[in-house]
């Protein structure tokens, strides 16, 4: 060590200083002694036993030889070669340690940051999830009304089917009629038939000019046909039509009732128009009615799970602001139980020293006034009553002090002591008789020494009992005033934690007011929405439903009609 290490030093610098005697008597030669006894791997026997035999005195030393000074060197050399390698090892061991603390820190900086980031990740997660469960009802939902779409589609594809497929065979032999009966008149044996029996034999049968009856006639035949399709619609322009049509004079123009067709036309195209954007507009709010109905819905879960939060929040805030004013209180009553305590011990330590120090001052009194008699250069004679000020005055005037009182206390003697404590010395028992003769007086100095050792040992006694006494009494107030200052510490920590614990329960309250408030607003906009969806359906339903119906049954009605006008335009 350090030490040893200096007081190789220093015996080496007196010892080449020739100084051997002088350093034997300071204290770095206990040092070296046992440095010598105890380093068994320092020093060879030989060499030992000449070191401890120089330190303990037995033997001349003459410096010049310097065998001494030698195996001092020697040991310092090692011990500082090892002091230095102990020291390189710790410093080495002290960078290492640090340089594990660093990367220790840095990895705990980098999980902290992972833990977070996870934290943040599952917190996401979990939005994700609820989202997506949100979705999947929706999607199912909207699967099982697209398979019931689907169903109904089905069903209405095999009614077409079956109708096409009538339809195209009704006009398939509708076809081979008109194909036989065409070849059945373009014969040639038809037409010399025809030659001679016809005005003009000069043309064929399907050549022959339709006349304005026949016009009219086919004409109204494929308006009636319109007016039965149309018949659930109730169209008065058809009906005003056909009247125009019948009512047309066979030789003159139908100018009049083909502008009414392509009227009709262009209002039935109007109304398909109407009825497409009126679709386009019942889906898009239909739509955006829907995706708002479930953002609302969502917001009210939301809404609900953090009202169901924070009045979980509340609850435990609420039992911990109790429990926290009840540690309070708790820790109250101990202070003032500890206070009044230490209240009453320390009115019984000063009783104590009061009348501890009384009964010393007492036997020091009585041990003095035997010195007086005994022993007159042990005794210490009374101080002097120092003069008042008005009684220097009254002396330095001429006049004569006030005499001095007669000394009160216990058997005059001056000495006070409380109530308590001489209370049970009142009541004594009767004194012995005196003895029948007195002798001659000596002196009993021997006797009187033993008393006086006596009262000597009586006032140790009561010196101890003090020293105790004022031991348990600083120590009592250290710990009280230790107990004091944690207990104070612990109440501004309680008061502050229950400050803040009552400020997050207004926050978390003013906060559920604001969920609560939120909750109604958002119910309120729900209930707002649904009315606004049932308004959509009242009005939409009716031509989403019957969207097709009505656009065939539209096609079919002008298709009717253009066939009409190729009629009547002579096609």
């Amino acid at each position: 060590s350090d030490t040893n290490i200096a007081a190789m030093e220093k015996a080496i610098a007196a010892l080449e200083r020739g100084m051997a005697g002088g350093f034997l008597q300071t204290g770095s030669v206990q040092v070296l002694r046992k440095l010598a006894q105890n380093s068994q791997d320092l020093l060879q026997d030989a060499d030992r036993q000449a070191l401890v035999s120089f330190l303990e005195g037995g033997s001349k030393y003459a410096p010049q030889s310097g065998q001494i000074t030698g195996i001092l060197k020697q040991m310092h050399e090692t011990m500082a070669g090892d002091l230095a390698d102990a020291t390189a090892k710790e410093e080495a061991a002290i960078k290492s340690h640090q340089e594990l603390m660093a990367a220790k820190n840095k990895e705990v900086e980098a999980l902290t940051q992972a833990i977070e980031a996870h934290s943040k990740s599952i917190g996401e997660l979990g939005v994700e999830i609820v989202q997506m469960k949100e979705d999947l009802d929706d999607t199912q939902n909207s699967l099982a009304a697209d398979e019931k779409f689907l169903a109904q589609l089905e069903k209405n594809c095999a009614t077409k089917t079956a109708e096409w497929e009538e339809r195209s065979k009704m006009r398939s032999e509708e076809l081979v009629a008109l194909s036989d009966t065409i070849k059945a008149l373009n014969d040639d044996e038809a037409l010399d038939l025809f030659k001679h029996t016809l005005a003009s034999a000069s043309a064929s049968f399907v050549q022959l000019r339709v006349s304005s009856a026949a016009k009219i006639a086919k004409a109204a035949a494929i308006l009636r046909a319109a007016q039965a399709k149309a018949a659930a619609q109730g169209r008065p322009g058809l009906d005003l039509l056909m009247l125009s049509l019948l009512g047309h004079r066979s030789n003159g123009s139908f100018d009049k009732v083909i502008k009414m067709v392509d009227n009709m036309i262009a209002e039935l195209k109007k109304e398909q128009v109407d009825d497409d954007n009126k679709r386009e507009y019942c889906s898009k709010q239909l739509d955006d009615a829907d995706d708002k109905r479930k953002a609302l819905e969502r917001s009210l879960r939301d809404r609900e799970t953090a009202i169901e939060n924070t009045k979980e929040g509340i609850s435990t805030l609420t039992s911990e602001v109790a429990a926290l004013e009840k540690g309070i209180k708790a820790l109250d009553k101990s202070v003032a139980d500890a206070t009044d305590q230490r209240k009453a011990e320390n009115l019984e330590y000063k009783e104590l020293l009061a009348s501890n120090g009384a009964a010393k001052e007492l036997l020091n009194f009585a041990k003095n006034r035997l010195n007086k008699f005994y022993n007159k250069a042990l005794y210490k004679p009374e101080a002097k009553r120092e003069l008042t000020e008005q009684e220097r005055i009254n002396v330095n005037m001429g006049g004569e002090a006030d005499p001095t009182p007669a000394p009160g206390g216990i058997a005059g003697t001056g000495i006070a002591v409380l109530a308590q404590v001489s209370a049970h010395r009142r009541h004594r028992d009767a004194p012995a008789p005196p003895p029948e003769t007195w002798g001659a007086y000596s002196k009993k100095s021997e006797e009187s020494a033993g008393v006086i050792a006596m009262l000597d040992l009586l006032i140790r006694d009561l010196d101890k009992e003090i020293t105790e006494a004022e031991t348990s009494e600083r120590s009592a107030q250290e710990d009280y005033e230790r107990m004091m200052s944690d207990s104070a510490a612990k109440r501004a920590a309680d008061t502050k934690s229950l400050t803040e614990k009552g400020s997050a329960k207004a926050d978390m309250e003013s906060d559920l007011q604001g969920h609560l408030d939120a909750k109604q607003a958002a119910g309120s906009q729900l209930m707002g929405t649904m009315k606004y969806i049932q308004s959509l359906h009242a009005e939409c339903d009716w031509l989403m439903q019957y969207y097709d119906v009505r656009k065939a049954a539209r096609a079919d009605e002008v298709d009717s009609l253009q066939r009409a006008k190729a009629v009547l335009n002579g096609a």
